[in-house]
């Protein structure tokens, strides 16, 4: 048995995901694990866009140069955790996403909440990676 990949199941039994994303992310033995900051929508000058599609695309490219900094691939995230102020624009979101994981999605929670740690903030995404 190969224990040195991040494997993703779906259990049988279990409903299939509502989203892009796998239930179960199982860690190889003795892997770092590299856990994010929860990365905005901030972009390269220090301005927060206002359309929430502007801060998700800027999310996404915030979290590239930090998978870049540490060699790390999409192969390597096993959790993302998503947090939002309002409604997301799932189409765009998912078009983000796979630009990033293909189809190889790890696990993920999202949440509503009221406010996140500045007004200017929409969308929050941290991410869990884990590197053999």
């Amino acid at each position: 048995m190969n224990n040195s990949k991040i494997i993703r199941k779906n259990p049988k039994g279990v409903p299939n995901p509502v989203g892009k994303y796998t239930h179960i992310t199982k860690i190889p033995r003795n892997s770092d694990l590299i856990v994010t900051s929860g990365q905005i929508g901030i972009d390269q000058n220090g301005q927060f866009p206002e359309s929430m599609n502007d801060q998700i695309r800027n999310t996404f490219n915030n979290i590239k140069v930090i998978l870049d900094s540490e060699d790390l691939e999409a192969t390597h995230i096993i959790k993302v955790n998503i947090w939002a102020i309002e409604e997301i624009d799932w189409d765009y979101l998912y078009t983000e996403w796979e630009k990033l994981f293909g189809n190889d999605y790890p696990s993920m929670t999202i949440g509503y909440i009221s406010a996140l740690g500045l007004p200017e903030i929409k969308i929050e995404i941290e991410i869990w990676a884990a590197k053999a």
